[in-house]
C-alpha cells in the first residue's frame, strides 16, 4: 500500500479512496464476513482468496460508503472480477445485488443472548477479543471501545518546542486552510482534521512537528526526563518517544535509543535529524539477552515494550485478525524478561516507565505486579501525586490508562517504577 501511494499514479481523491477501501475493509472485515456468510452457500474459507477480497471490497462500499452509488460499486467490483477471476464474476454480481435486495433481513446476534458474538459481528473484532473487553469493561464500555477501535483514528501532531510553539504551528496550519485544534491533555499536541499527506503539511520539512498520538506523548511525559540526564529509550524505533524525550531534555544530556532491529535504526536517526536533536544515539541491542549496557548507568529509562498493539488496532487493523490469546501469553513472557533486564540498568533513585499500546491486563498491570512481587528494590509510584492534571487518565493505583472510547486517543498503558536508594 505504501509503495502504491508513493510510486503509483494515484492522486487527489483517488488516493483517499484507495486508503479508505484498504483500511476500511480491514477494519470492518469481521462484519463484512458475517454479512457475506448470510448470502453464500459455501463457507467463506472455501472461496478463492481473490474472490473473497473482491466480495469484501464491494460489500464495504455498499454498507459503509454513502458517497459511492450502489450501482457503481457493484459494477466496478464485477469488472475487477472479470479482469482477475472471470469465472467468479457472476457470483460476485449475484451476492452483491442480493445484499441490496435483502439487506434489511440481515440479523446480527442478540446482544443479550450472545453478547460477545454480537459485539464481534457488529463491530468487526475477533470473538476472543470481544469477550476479553466484555470481561474487562462490562457491556456498555465494551460497546464503546469496540466501535472506537473499528473507526478511523485521529491525526495527532507533537509540536517541536526546540523550533516553535503550539500557537505558532496552529497558525501556520490555519493559514494553509487546515483545520486543527489543541489536544485536551498533551500541552504539545495538535489534532488535525481530515486526511493529509504528512510530508506535505506546513512545517514538516523544517522539523516543526512529529506525528505522535496524544497517549504516546503522555507516556513520554510521565518519565519526566530532565536536561543533563542520561536516559535510555529501550525498544525505541521508529523514534517518536526518543525525540520527545530529547525535546523535554532541551537537547541536553545523553539519550541512548536501542532497538533489537538494526534495520530500524535509520528511522530514529532520520527523525532526530529532521527535528534537530543531537543527543540521541541509536544502538542495536537485544536487551533480553545481551549485557551491552553497564548496570546502574541511567538516570531514567523508558521501556515501551513490544506488545499485541490491541490499543492501536484502528491504526493497524490487520493485526487483530492474526492475533490470538496465545500471543498475549507469549508477549507477556517477553515483557517480563525485558522489564527485569532493563531494571538492572537504572541508578538507585532513578525512574523507569513501563508502557505498552495494549488494552490487555496480561500485558500491563499483570506484568508490573509480577515484577514488583520479585523486586523489593523497586516501588510503584502513584502518578496522581506527580501529574494531577492527568487524573482522569489514571487508575486508582496511579497507573496511566488511555482508552479510545473515553479519551479519543489510542489505547495505552504506563506505570512508573522508582528504584530505591541504597
Amino acid at each position: 500500500m505504501d509503495r502504491e501511494l508513493s510510486e503509483g499514479g494515484l492522486s487527489g481523491p483517488d488516493r483517499g479512496l484507495f486508503a479508505e477501501l484498504v483500511f476500511g475493509v480491514l477494519r470492518r472485515q469481521g462484519t463484512l464476513d458475517y454479512i457475506l456468510s448470510e448470502f453464500l452457500k459455501q463457507p467463506l474459507g472455501k472461496l478463492e482468496p481473490q474472490v473473497l477480497i473482491l466480495l469484501r471490497l464491494g460489500l464495504y462500499q455498499l454498507v459503509y460508503l454513502d458517497r459511492i452509488p450502489h450501482s457503481a460499486a457493484v459494477n466496478e467490483t464485477v469488472n475487477l472480477a472479470k479482469q482477475g477471476v472471470p469465472r467468479a464474476s457472476g457470483l460476485v454480481n449475484a451476492v452483491l445485488r442480493n445484499y441490496l435486495r435483502r439487506k434489511d433481513a440481515v440479523i446480527f446476534p442478540d446482544p443479550l443472548a450472545a453478547p460477545a458474538a454480537s459485539l464481534a459481528a457488529r463491530h468487526s473484532h475477533p470473538l476472543w477479543l470481544a469477550q476479553q473487553w466484555l470481561d474487562q469493561l462490562g457491556p456498555v464500555e465494551a460497546e464503546g471501545l469496540a466501535e472506537a477501535s473499528s473507526s478511523p483514528p485521529p491525526l495527532t501532531l507533537r509540536v517541536n518546542t526546540l523550533r516553535t510553539n503550539r500557537q505558532e504551528l496552529l497558525q501556520r496550519l490555519a493559514d494553509s486552510g487546515i483545520e486543527a485544534a489543541p489536544c485536551s491533555f498533551s500541552p504539545l499536541g495538535i489534532r488535525v482534521a481530515g486526511r493529509h499527506n504528512i510530508p506535505g503539511l506546513p512545517g514538516f520539512r523544517e522539523g516543526l512537528f512529529a506525528v505522535q498520538d496524544e497517549a504516546s506523548q503522555i507516556a513520554g511525559f510521565l518519565l519526566d526526563a530532565r536536561p543533563g540526564e542520561r536516559v535510555l529509550d529501550a525498544c525505541a524505533a521508529p523514534g517518536g518517544k526518543a525525540t520527545l524525550l530529547a525535546q523535554l531534555m532541551e537537547n541536553r544530556g545523553e539519550l541512548i535509543a536501542t532497538d533489537i532491529s538494526r534495520s530500524k535504526l535509520p528511522l530514529i536517526r532520520e527523525s532526530a535529524e529532521r527535528l534537530g536533536m543531537t543527543i540521541i544515539t541509536p544502538r542495536a541491542a537485544d536487551l533480553r539477552h545481551e549485557e551491552v549496557l553497564p548496570a546502574g548507568s541511567f538516570d531514567r529509562i523508558l521501556l515501551d515494550a513490544p506488545c499485541s498493539g490491541l490499543g492501536v488496532i484502528r491504526r493497524n487493523p490487520e493485526a487483530k485478525w492474526r492475533l490470538s490469546p496465545d500471543d498475549l501469553v507469549r508477549l507477556s513472557t517477553t515483557q517480563k524478561v525485558l522489564l527485569e533486564q532493563v531494571a538492572t540498568l537504572l541508578k538507585p533513585g532513578g525512574a523507569l516507565v513501563y508502557s505498552t499500546c495494549s488494552t490487555a491486563v496480561e500485558e500491563n498491570e499483570a506484568v508490573v505486579r509480577d515484577f514488583l512481587s520479585r523486586r523489593d528494590d523497586y516501588v510503584l509510584e502513584n502518578l496522581q501525586d506527580a501529574f494531577p492534571e492527568y487524573a482522569q487518565l489514571l487508575s486508582p493505583e496511579g497507573m496511566f490508562r488511555a482508552w479510545p472510547h473515553r479519551h479519543g486517543m489510542d489505547g495505552f498503558f504506563a506505570a512508573r517504577l522508582r528504584k530505591r536508594e541504597r
